[in-house]
Formats: C-alpha cells, sequence, structure tokens
C-alpha cells in the first residue's frame, strides 16, 4: 500500500485499517498524487481514479462523507452512498469501510475488542470542541472501545486564537496544560492530538494509539508524505478507513 500509514494497535484480527498518505494517485500539482477528496478543486475524473485506487488495495468500498466540524455520527451499511452529511461514522457491517477526510485536522479510528463495531471520526478543534469524539465512542454502547490518532497538523504549527484556548478550558482547565503562549498576544500554539486525548481518557477511552504530538506525525512538517490546508492553502485530502472482515 505505497507508503501508507497501518496503525500498531492491538486490534482484533477480523478489523483492519490504513491511513492514506500522497503516494499512490494520479492528481498533479497541488493535489498531487492521491487526492481523495472531490471538494477541493481538483479534476473529479482524478478523484474517481484515486477513490477506485484506495477501494482496490483496502478491498471493498470506502464510504466518503460530507465533513462540516460538526458532530453528527452515521450509521453505514451497504447502502449508504457516498456525500452524506456527518463527522463520524460507525458501522457494524463487513461491506463498507468507515472513512474520514483530512488535511491538517485529526481523523481518529475505534473498534472494540471483539472486533464487532468500527467508526471512524473527525476531529477538527470545533468538532472536537463539540463532542464529535464522544459521540463516537457513545456508539459502542457498554463497550469501551480502543482508539488510534492519526496525523494532523502538529503543536508546533496550529496557531490559534483566545476563543479557541477558551472553549476547551472552559469544559476543563486541565486542557490549558495543551497550549503554549504563542508569536503575539492572543495567539497560541495548540496541542490538537493532546487535546483529542484528554477528551477520549475523559470518555472512558484508555486504551490510546497513534499521534503522540511529535514531529513524524505533523502534517505541515511533512509536505512529501501528507497534505496539509494550512501550509498550502490549495491542498488535497488523505483519509484514514476503518473496516471489519
Amino acid at each position: 500500500m505505497h507508503d501508507w500509514l497501518v496503525p500498531d494497535w492491538p486490534a482484533p484480527t477480523n478489523v483492519r485499517a490504513v491511513c492514506t498518505t500522497r503516494a499512490g494517485g494520479v492528481s498533479q500539482g497541488a493535489f498531487g498524487a492521491l487526492n481523495l477528496g472531490g471538494h477541493v478543486g481538483d479534476d473529479l475524473d482524478n478523484v474517481r481514479t484515486n477513490r477506485a485506487v484506495m477501494q482496490a488495495a483496502i478491498g471493498l468500498r470506502p464510504v466518503f462523507l460530507q465533513q462540516v466540524h460538526g458532530t453528527d455520527l452515521l450509521a453505514l451499511d451497504a447502502n449508504t452512498p457516498d456525500g452524506a452529511v456527518a463527522d463520524a461514522c460507525t458501522t457494524a457491517s463487513s461491506d463498507v469501510a468507515c472513512t474520514i477526510m483530512v488535511a491538517d485536522c485529526l481523523p481518529v479510528l475505534f473498534t472494540d475488542a471483539q472486533g464487532r463495531r468500527v467508526a471512524a471520526a473527525h476531529a477538527g478543534w470545533r468538532g472536537l470542541a463539540a463532542g464529535v469524539l464522544e459521540r463516537s465512542v457513545a456508539a459502542f454502547g457498554d463497550e469501551r472501545p480502543m482508539a488510534w490518532l492519526g496525523p494532523c497538523i502538529g503543536p508546533s504549527a496550529f496557531e490559534v486564537g483566545d476563543e479557541v484556548k477558551a472553549a476547551f478550558v472552559a469544559q476543563c482547565v486541565g486542557a490549558a496544560a495543551c497550549f503554549r503562549p504563542g508569536p503575539a498576544p492572543g495567539k497560541w500554539w495548540a496541542d490538537l492530538a493532546g487535546l483529542a486525548r484528554r477528551r477520549l481518557r475523559a470518555a472512558g477511552v484508555d486504551s490510546l494509539h497513534g499521534n503522540d504530538g511529535s514531529g513524524v506525525w505533523c502534517t505541515v512538517s511533512n509536505p512529501l508524505r501528507f497534505f496539509s490546508h494550512r501550509r498550502d492553502g490549495v491542498s488535497g485530502r488523505f483519509a484514514a478507513c476503518i473496516w471489519r472482515r
């Protein structure tokens, strides 16, 4: 699968997951090469080809959502079309892959220890603060899922204003530890993955894997591997997906 990321986590053997990179597709320029986003200005024939490359690699259909930085969670089955509005998805089916597209926001994948259900969530700061991860955890009912955090904008690149810090600290004073003073008054460097880990632990998720905030996970700092809207302005999208066998 090219140089795609395969999560290193204790998921059961019937659960598979992968996170794509820029490698493997046919798009050109700012969208080169495996852009999976059909809403960013890329040639749509190229996007369709790229999505077919991804589907062939994983062996079943990835369902692509219309993500709006909200908290809605969609239950997927074999008949779910692409383009449904949601920022998280879940399934107990083995016919489709829960899929989240990103280019700086944090993708989070979930499964339970028995592999009966999988889920994926799109956690930009707005969705994270509004509870998209908690909605995803709730999909597992009494089960306590494990989570894998994918690449996102890193804590040395994510400059935010006072309002972002205030949104998190208002819910948990300890969230202040995920913000460092930025380059000007009222500006902060935010640790998006660190904030997500705090939210997940508070929701009862103890088995956390993947993005630890180090530089190898930063979309902005790795232009040859990851798309980044913050870095490039015009950018493609890569995807994290999870499915059951």
